[in-house]
């Protein structure tokens, strides 16, 4: 494991009107590490990684990437920390409108102007690589099931062979069987690549598969962050009510009960 500091965020800040969703986070991601970032829905997990990629703007705090603050970036310099990134996206937002090969090759063609039979050879050997043949690669992501789906994704993900990617709930709709599948190939691919990687999910089975390090957000701050061993042993009672699925602990639910 490298030791610099890839990804560095201080007293990052968001709000919605009234509601403060990051309240002061902090987190640090070292390169080529891997960290997943746990907590219930509506913490600011996803708010979180859209503040990162640029598409939310904070409210304040500092968000470095290799040293550069991106709050403060300009546009040309936003588009080539882009140019490093690869994305999962939760639903896997593939185009309806292009072919499987088109959908991997999309970055390669827009983003890097890789002309369309570079950018076709490539899609097709990152499609091999999670397991999908070249038949597939003509079809549309209507033809395809929820597991091709996400692996199409992935391949997508790591097209550009990037040097940080995200994960947005990568298992989410998906079998236990098949979650297992995109967790080894996640695995196997950031490994691949030395990339370094943020995951947001709630799915303890990826987390203990996918992470070297694990960071509880809660409250919009991060109070635990710790490895992926120490997360099963830590005394913290917020993290130790979510990795067990307890319903008594200090993270309170809202219920409604009979009227």
């Amino acid at each position: 494991m490298k030791t610099r500091v890839k990804i560095s965020i201080r007293n990052l800040t968001k709000s919605f009107g009234s509601n403060q969703v990051l309240k002061g986070l902090d987190l640090d991601i070292m390169e080529g590490e891997s960290v997943v970032v746990i907590g219930g829905s509506g913490t600011g997990k996803s708010v979180l990684v859209k503040c990162i990629l640029g598409l939310l703007a904070p409210d304040s705090g500092e968000i470095l990437i290799d040293g550069r603050d991106m709050t403060t970036a300009s546009r040309a310099e936003h588009g080539e920390f882009m140019k490093k990134v690869g994305m999962l996206f939760q639903g896997g937002a593939l185009f309806d409108s292009l072919t499987v090969w088109e959908n991997v090759a999309f970055g390669l063609i827009r983003a890097h102007g890789m002309n369309k039979d570079e950018a076709h050879g490539i899609a097709i050997k990152k499609l091999a690589r999670v397991g999908l043949g070249e038949d597939v690669s003509g079809l549309t992501p209507a033809e395809l099931s929820g597991g091709m789906k996400k692996r199409v994704a992935l391949a997508r993900a790591i097209a550009a062979e990037p040097e940080i990617i995200f994960f947005d709930e990568p298992t989410t709709g998906l079998d236990p069987i098949m979650a297992d599948v995109i967790n080894r190939l996640i695995t196997e691919c950031v490994k691949e690549l030395g990339a370094t990687t943020l995951t947001i999910t709630h799915d303890m089975s990826s987390v203990r598969k996918i992470a070297d390090q694990a960071a509880m957000l809660h409250d919009g701050r991060i109070i635990w962050h710790g490895s992926r061993r120490a997360m099963d042993t830590t005394k913290n009672p917020f993290v130790r009510q979510f990795t067990t699925g307890s319903a008594k602990g200090p993270i309170k639910m809202i219920t409604r009960g009979p009227e």
